[in-house]
């Protein structure tokens, strides 16, 4: 075997024409989607630090499968492709034994009181940990269905997993989520 017919197979081969209305189609699957998705990533546990390089792996997905996706269903691709990303980041972090460097970035206009976002802040660190304990399938669940406020046939398609499993995770879910709420110590307030 020559090295120029190696050389040759190694090669990209050849893309044809951008297709002007996959490029529409892909578009409008940003700009309406890119925010929703974000917000899943964020709310599933996804570090800070990588949700740009997820959001970015889960578009270009969607571009090479572009053809696959049905029209109508491109949320559920979108969140589905999403999630097993977020899946791998966590894995990853868990594996090297890295702690995620999450910072709560208070995104206030400055209209409440230094004591008022504290307050909040202490909040959201106890939801964190919450969210961070719990089992990934009953989060997953939990947060698109409670936070996001999708229906159970919404999730039952972006997860890929029956209606009533999703019921069944709700439930235990909301179940877990309490029990871990009510095991989190408010942080101590200094007067």
């Amino acid at each position: 075997m020559s090295t120029s017919v190696l050389v040759t197979d190694l090669q990209e081969p050849r893309r044809a024409p951008a297709d002007p209305h996959a490029e529409r189609r892909l578009r409008s699957m940003v700009d309406k989607y890119f925010a929703f998705i974000w917000r899943c990533l964020q709310r599933n546990g996804t570090p800070e630090a990588d949700i740009d390089d997820v959001l970015q792996r889960v578009f270009l997905t969607a571009s090479r499968r572009l053809a696959e996706i049905r029209p109508g269903a491109e949320r559920s691709f979108l969140l589905a492709t999403a999630m097993r990303e977020a899946g791998h980041v966590r894995r990853s972090y868990r594996r090297r034994g890295e702690v995620t460097p999450e910072a709560l970035n208070d995104k206030s206009t400055g209209a409440l009181r230094p004591d008022e976002l504290a307050h909040r802040r202490r909040a959201l660190e106890r939801v964190s940990l919450v969210l961070d304990a719990m089992d990934d399938e009953l989060r997953a669940v939990f947060v698109l269905c409670d936070v996001e406020e999708l229906s159970s046939q919404e999730v039952s398609q972006a997860l890929g997993i029956p209606v009533g499993t999703v019921k069944s995770r709700l439930r235990r879910a909301r179940l877990d989520f309490a029990a871990r709420a009510q095991g989190v110590s408010a942080p101590v307030s200094q007067s």
